[in-house]
C-alpha cells in the first residue's frame, strides 16, 4: 500500500486536490482493495478554506500526521503563508524518515523557499512561473506538465494533476489499470512528463506549421535578451520574409509584435506575483529603459505598469 498526505494550504484548489485524489481512489475500486491510502493535513489542523470559499476539514494537524509515502503540498492562491518556516521544518523532518515530497501547483513555493528544489527538476503552474524562475534560479523548473526527479514529484495543476496521478498508477500497478481509471473521468489521452504546458492565450500551436512553432519556442526562450527576426529566422533556415508570412497568415501580425507581446505578458506576471522593482521587472522582459518600458506596457494593457501593480499590492 501506498500511503499519500496531503498538506492543505488555504486558498487551495478544490479541482487540483480532486484530480490528483481521486484517481487513487477509483484504482482501489478498480484493483477491489486498498493499494494506496491518504490523509489530509493543514498546519494546525483546523479546517482549511479553498480558493472558492468552502471550508475544508481535515484529518491531521501537520505535527500529527501519520507516517505517509508521499506527502504532496496542495496550494493556490497563498504562496507565503505566515507558517511557513514550520512547514519547512516538519517537510524535513519527513524527508529524513523517507517521505517523498511533492508538491501540486503553487506548492512548488513552499518548496522552494525551503530550499527543498534545489538541484532538481520541477515545474508549477504556468502563470506563475515566469516569477518561480526570477525568485528560484537555482531551481530547474521545467514548464512541463508534472515532474518525477527522484524523492520530487510536482504538478502544475490542474488535470495535470490527474495526469500525474495516473502515470504513478501506471508505474506501480500497470498501464491497463491507469487507462481504465482514466475512462472513468473521461480523460482522453494520458500525457506523460515530457510534454510542455499550455501556457496563456494563443499558445496552442499543434495545427499550426513545425517552423513557426519553432520560432516562438526559440522567443519564448529569449525573453530577457531579445533577439531579431534575422536571426530568429536564419535558426530555422528560413529568410526573414517567409518567418513575417507566417506569422501574418497563422496569428495575424508581425514577429516583432508577437514577440512584444510575449516580452509584456511575462513583465505583467512579474509585477503581480512578485514585488521587484519595476526597473528589474523591465529588464528581465528585454527593456533597456525604463520609459520605453512603461510606453509599451500603457499601449498594450491600456494601463501603466505602477498602476498594475496597485491593482494586487
Amino acid at each position: 500500500m501506498t500511503r499519500f498526505g496531503f498538506l492543505i494550504i488555504d486558498q487551495f484548489s478544490l479541482f487540483n486536490l480532486a484530480a490528483m485524489l481521486d484517481p487513487l481512489r477509483v484504482a482501489n475500486h478498480m484493483c477491489e482493495r486498498d493499494v494506496y491510502q491518504w490523509t489530509t493535513c493543514s498546519v494546525t489542523g483546523e479546517p482549511s478554506w479553498s480558493s472558492s470559499n468552502t471550508s475544508f476539514n481535515v484529518d491531521y494537524a501537520l505535527a500529527d500526521l501519520p507516517q505517509c509515502d508521499i506527502l504532496m503540498v496542495c496550494a493556490g492562491f497563498e504562496t507565503d503563508p505566515e507558517n511557513v518556516a514550520q512547514i519547512h521544518a516538519q517537510l524535513r523532518l519527513r524527508e529524513r524518515r523517507g517521505t517523498k515530497l511533492g508538491a501540486i501547483s503553487t506548492g512548488s513555493i513552499i518548496l522552494a523557499s525551503g530550499g527543498m528544489l534545489d538541484g532538481y527538476r520541477c515545474t508549477i503552474h504556468w502563470e506563475y512561473e515566469a516569477a518561480f524562475r526570477e525568485r528560484f534560479p537555482e531551481v530547474d523548473c521545467t514548464g512541463r506538465v508534472f515532474e518525477i526527479d527522484r524523492n520530487r514529484i510536482t504538478s502544475s495543476g490542474g488535470t495535470a494533476s490527474l495526469d500525474l496521478a495516473l502515470n504513478l498508477i501506471a508505474a506501480e500497478i500497470s498501464d491497463d489499470v491507469a487507462y481504465q481509471v482514466a475512462n472513468q473521468f473521461q480523460h482522453e489521452r494520458i500525457r506523460q512528463s515530457d510534454e510542455c504546458q499550455r501556457a496563456g492565450k494563443n499558445r496552442d500551436f499543434s495545427t499550426k506549421p513545425t517552423k513557426l512553432t519553432q520560432v516562438i519556442a526559440l522567443m519564448e526562450k529569449q525573453l530577457e535578451e531579445p533577439v531579431a527576426t534575422t536571426e530568429l529566422a536564419r535558426s530555422v533556415s528560413l529568410s526573414v520574409r517567409q518567418v513575417e508570412r507566417l506569422f501574418l497568415k497563422y496569428l495575424s501580425c508581425t514577429p516583432s509584435k508577437y514577440y512584444m507581446g510575449l516580452r509584456l505578458e511575462r513583465s505583467r506576471e512579474l509585477l503581480r506575483q512578485t514585488n521587484s522593482p519595476i526597473i528589474d521587472v523591465a529588464l528581465a522582459s528585454g527593456f533597456s529603459s525604463h520609459s520605453y518600458f512603461a510606453q509599451s506596457y500603457r499601449n498594450y494593457f491600456s494601463r501603466s505598469p505602477s498602476e498594475e501593480r496597485r491593482l494586487v499590492w
